[in-house]
Order: structure tokens, then sequence, then C-alpha cells
């Protein structure tokens, strides 16, 4: 039994890491969520499910992965739950599906962003995916909550996610410059702890962003810069001399495959500042966030210890 009371089962891909799971009393299935037999034997039996599983790339030699996996993993997940009985899920979404406020201003839950407008193959499978439960919910009554991350930072990040790379990128020293643009960062640890509030607590329809504190891209540096000592990035450059350099780094990728640390759906997501509320989780939920330069120390500190970090 895990903290909190509840007995867990994962689905865990067979080639995937379980470096997370290790000393977890948590039950291991080993599975695919594009595999319908596999994620409904995993469902048998469970009363609650968590859909957290995700292909987070801002970049992808073959884009339409990340679409598949997102998009039609989330209906087999949603499938199997509904057919195994399952009496409640928490759908993890993001921000990417809702469309940002006007001139920086913090957006909510009430807007979503259409297909069309989406940038890139993440975000428009994160909209599509997220459009798909909340019409199970309305046509054949999914019993789904739906929660929306920010960008989480901390420690146990892996592979690591795009957000973690900037992390580890910038407190080795290696982000000489930034672009005016801005961010939400919250806790991953209370990402978490949102996800158990939405199970216990949230609204079966509703969405709940689950962010932190609106940070502007190159404050976020300079919190880096102050924790590991080193000298903090001064310059901001226009995005559009960035361009350049992410054309490069794509093609590069193209050829060996290695995901490209700048990208140009990065670039075009960073022309609007990112930042949102999560007032409605804080009222409805009893959602709290940390100061983001504590999400930002866990990370650091755990990206150097695991050896991420180098000189």
């Amino acid at each position: 039994m895990c903290k909190g009371g509840y007995d867990v089962r994962a689905l865990v891909r067979p080639s995937s890491s379980r470096a997370n799971l290790a000393g977890l009393p948590a039950q291991i299935v080993e599975g695919d969520i594009r595999d319908p037999a596999a994620v409904y034997r995993a469902m048998m039996g469970i009363r609650f499910a968590f859909h957290i599983a995700a292909d987070y790339r801002l970049w992808a030699r073959y884009p339409e992965e990340i679409v598949q996996t997102n998009l039609e993993g989330t209906r087999t997940v949603m499938q199997a739950a509904q057919s195994a009985g399952v009496e409640r899920i928490v759908y993890t979404s993001s921000v990417a599906a809702l469309a940002l406020g006007n001139d920086g201003e913090a957006a909510d839950e009430s807007a979503v962003l259409r297909e069309r407008d989406a940038i890139g193959p993440y975000k428009r499978s994160k909209v599509l995916a997220q459009a798909l439960v909340s019409r199970m919910i309305a046509e054949e009554g999914l019993p789904a909550v739906i929660v929306n991350p920010s960008t989480p930072i901390g420690p146990r990040d892996i592979r690591p996610t795009p957000t973690g790379r900037l992390v580890v990128e910038a407190a080795s020293g290696r982000v000489p410059a930034f672009v005016d643009t801005g961010l939400n960062l919250v806790h991953v640890d209370d990402v978490a702890a949102g996800h158990v509030a939405a199970l216990e607590r949230g609204t079966i329809g509703e969405r709940y962003i689950l962010g932190g504190e609106n940070v502007l891209l190159g404050d976020m540096l300079a919190s880096i810069a102050e924790i590991t000592g080193k000298p903090a990035p001064k310059m901001r450059i226009p995005r559009a001399a960035v361009y350049p350099i992410a054309i490069a780094a794509e093609a590069l990728a193209r050829l060996t495959s290695k995901e490209p640390f700048i990208t140009l759906d990065g670039l075009r997501m960073s022309k609007q500042r990112m930042f949102f509320t999560a007032a409605k989780a804080e009222r409805e939920l009893g959602f709290r966030a940390r100061p983001y330069r504590e999400a930002l120390r866990d990370a650091v500190t755990w990206f150097a210890e695991h050896g991420y970090l180098r000189r």
C-alpha cells in the first residue's frame, strides 16, 4: 500500500525504465497504452485509474508517433477503463490544450485551444486527446476528471523532459542567452498531490489547472544560476536570430535521431508568455503549489546527484 492508503498497479512498457518505481509497493504490469488487450487486462479489478502517460517531445523524426500515442493511447485507456467498470478516472491533459491569455494575462480552464491554433504535434495531440475525453464524458458517461498541469519541474526527471533539459543545460552553464517569454512553473510533487486531490474532490467533467508561479524565462535562468553559483545569462536576443540555429539543430537531429535542444515549435510557442492560474484547483481541490525556486532547487540537486550536470 502506497502513501495515501491506496494499493497501486502501474502499467509500464517492457522497454521503460523502472527507476522511479524501485522500492515502491506497487504491482507492475507490462504493456503498451496502444494495446487494447494489455490495457484491459491491467484495468481488471481496478477501482480508480490515472492516465498520466504521454509522449512529451517537441520534436520527433516521425511527428505522427506523438499524435498516435497521445490520442489513440488515450482512447484505448478510456475505453478499457469504461469496459472494466472503473469507478473514477483522472486524465492528465496539459495546459498545452488551453488557449493563452492576451498580453501575458494568466489564462484559466475556460479557454480551450482549437486544433488549428495548436503549434506542433505535441500540442495538437493534447488538444485532440482532451477533446476526446470531454466527448466521452458528455456522450458516454465516462467518469473522468481532467487535470491540466503547467510546467512541472523537480526530481526524478529521468529522460529528461524538454523542461528538464532546459534546467540541465542552464545548471551546466550552457545557456548563454534567452528570448523574451515566460512559463508557469510548478513542483512535480505538487502536481502529483493535485492528481490525488482531483480523484478525491474533483467534479466529473471539470478541468483543473495544476500550476504554480508565472515566471519570466530570464528570471528562471537567473534562479538556476543562483542555485548553482554560475553566472546568470544576461543577453536577451531577438527570437528571429534563433530560428537559423533551430533549423540547423533539427537538420542535425534528423541525421542523429537525437532530440535537439532548440526546436522550431519551441520557438513558435515562446512568442507568447505561457502564464496560467490555478485558482480553480486551489478553490475546489485545496491544491497548493510551493515557490518555484524550491522546485528548481530540488531539480538541480537531483540532476547533480544523478550525473546529469557537466562542468
